[in-house]
Formats: structure tokens, C-alpha cells, sequence
């Protein structure tokens, strides 16, 4: 079964396609039926996939975005609950207004209202961006609505699928260095670690949260200097983001997105120093394109 049927978010950027390649760093690391820890979860997709075919043990998903916290708490201990708003959601423009509304005011209602809110935001934006617009547009008049993404029946078995497996998935909601440093650091040596924080360009649009430049040179540091396990990291490939990670293994790879439109962009993949990688000689490796993004990041500088 293809990864895109197991988690019932879709996210900007999200990286199911990429399991296969995933499964391939866990089999040359003799990885297989260890742990898998994201500190930036938002669909999990991967993970979902590595769980349910049983490639790891157990998965450990961080997201400090209250809104997608809430709605996997809300998948793995309310589950009935959950999935009966889903069966009796009402698909008008009212009811999606005040769904935003909720998502842009969390801590006013409980986690199992803020999870349904962001997960019906989630099923009728474009793209899935959670700060976005409805599909069809306030009007409705658009050649696709607002239920166009919300197949009730498909995304409750979806639910249901991993709550059956809730006793292997930990769920916080932590700020990402400190999942990393009091959860991560705690788990056994056979974890693998997969960070795919916010966007360096244009995040602001696709996330709830998003990082400063500074953010994400901090990051950059506390990856390559305080994880103890095995770790990959994504990024998109920002010439600030290739210098951060400059000293690291990495691969540059094109990945399609659909935020508002669909296009091609290209990311980054970057490995610890201890992790084995695959050999795919049909992917370009970042050194072959420094010398561009060097010039790019003068520029910028300059600017």
C-alpha cells in the first residue's frame, strides 16, 4: 500500500514519496525493526508507512504546533470521538469559518475540538495549508468544493488503522530541540532520527510555525552537534542551508509540490556522519552544485 494512504493530513512539502529511500538507509544500517523519532511530525507520513509495514518498532513524532498535536492526540486517544465529527462534518462555508477560527484560537477549546478543526482546515484548504484558503473558493463557485479532499470513509479507516497501533506511537508537543534533547536522547541506539523542519524560503506560507534564518543556523549546530543517534535531515536546498550543513554528507533530489500550484523544487537530503548511505548513482550529489549556491548566497548577502 502506498504511503499516502496511511496518514489522513495532507502537508505541504510532505516527503512520502521518500520512504522507499528511507527504508533503503534503515536496511544498510541494519535499522530494521528499530525505533524512528521525527521532531518535526506535521503528516508523518513516513513514519505512518515505516510503522504500519513494520520496518520499526515504534515511532516517536513531535509537533510544536498545538493545532497538529491536538489532532494526533486526538487520532490515538479519542478516537471514536474524532472519527464521529468526521462522519457527521457539516461541508458548509460557515462551519469552515469557524474551524479557522478555532485553529487561530486554540487554547480557547479543548484539543479534541482544535484537532478536528485543524484536520477539517487541513482536508478543505488548497494544498492542505492550514492558513490558506477554502477550495472553490468563499463562494463555492470553483470546478472543485470544499468536500473535494474529504472522503469520510477512506479517512476514518485511515484513523483507525493507526490507532490500532497506538501503543507503538508517542505523540509530544515540544518544542523541537527539546524533544530531541529529553525524548531522543533517551531512546535506544537503534533509532533513527529524521528531521524536516520548516522551509528556509517561503514558510511562512505553508506552516503554522516557521523559523528565522538564525533559527534555523541553531538547528543546523544542535543536529550536528547534540543528537547522539543516527539522523537525516531535509531542507529545501537554500544556499544559507547547504553552507550550515557544509561539512555533512548530503544530496540534492527533486521533490513536487502542490501549494497552491504544482511544481518541481529541490531539496536537500543531509546524513550524520556515522549513518551508511545507499548508493543511487542516479542522484546528484550537492558537491556539484556549490559553486552555484555559494554565488547565490553572496548575493543575498550583498542585497
Amino acid at each position: 500500500m502506498s504511503a499516502r494512504y496511511h496518514t489522513p493530513l495532507r502537508y505541504p512539502g510532505g516527503k512520502q514519496k521518500l520512504t522507499p529511500f528511507v527504508i533503503e538507509v534503515l536496511e544498510a544500517n541494519d535499522l530494521i525493526g528499530g525505533e524512528y523519532a521525527e521532531p518535526y511530525a506535521g503528516g508523518a507520513g513516513v513514519a505512518l508507512e515505516l510503522l504500519l509495514r513494520k520496518y520499526v518498532r515504534k515511532i516517536h513524532l513531535n509537533d510544536s504546533a498545538l493545532p497538529i498535536y491536538a489532532f494526533w492526540r486526538s487520532v490515538l486517544k479519542e478516537t471514536d470521538a474524532l472519527n464521529a465529527m468526521i462522519s457527521s462534518a457539516s461541508m458548509t462555508v460557515e462551519e469552515w469559518k469557524r474551524r479557522r477560527d478555532i485553529v487561530r484560537s486554540p487554547k480557547n477549546h479543548t484539543l479534541l475540538e482544535v484537532g478536528y478543526s485543524a484536520f477539517f482546515l487541513n482536508r478543505c484548504n488548497r494544498s492542505g495549508v492550514l492558513s490558506g484558503g477554502v477550495i472553490g473558493g468563499l463562494d463555492q463557485t470553483g470546478d472543485w468544493k470544499m468536500d473535494a479532499r474529504f472522503t469520510r470513509n477512506e479517512l476514518i479507516r485511515r484513523i483507525e488503522t493507526i490507532a490500532d497501533r497506538k501503543s507503538a506511537i508517542v505523540i509530544k508537543n515540544w518544542d523541537a530541540e527539546r524533544f530531541m534533547t529529553d525524548h531522543v536522547g533517551g531512546l535506544p541506539e537503534d533509532t533513527l532520527v529524521y528531521c524536516d523542519p520548516p522551509y528556509f524560503e517561503k514558510a511562512s506560507r505553508l506552516y503554522l510555525n516557521s523559523y528565522e534564518p538564525d533559527d534555523h543556523e541553531r538547528i543546523a549546530k544542535y543536529i550536528q552537534t547534540k543528537v547522539g543517534h543516527n539522523w537525516m535531515v531535509s531542507y529545501d536546498s537554500a544556499p544559507e542551508i547547504l553552507a550550515y550543513y557544509k561539512k555533512r554528507r548530503s544530496f540534492l533530489y527533486d521533490l513536487q509540490y502542490n501549494a497552491s500550484r504544482v511544481y518541481q523544487g529541490r531539496e536537500v537530503f543531509i546524513f550524520s556522519d556515522s549513518l551508511r548511505i545507499p548508493k543511487f548513482s542516479e542522484l546528484p550529489y550537492i558537491d556539484d552544485a556549490l559553486a552555484e549556491n555559494k554565488a547565490r548566497l553572496r548575493a543575498r548577502r550583498a542585497a
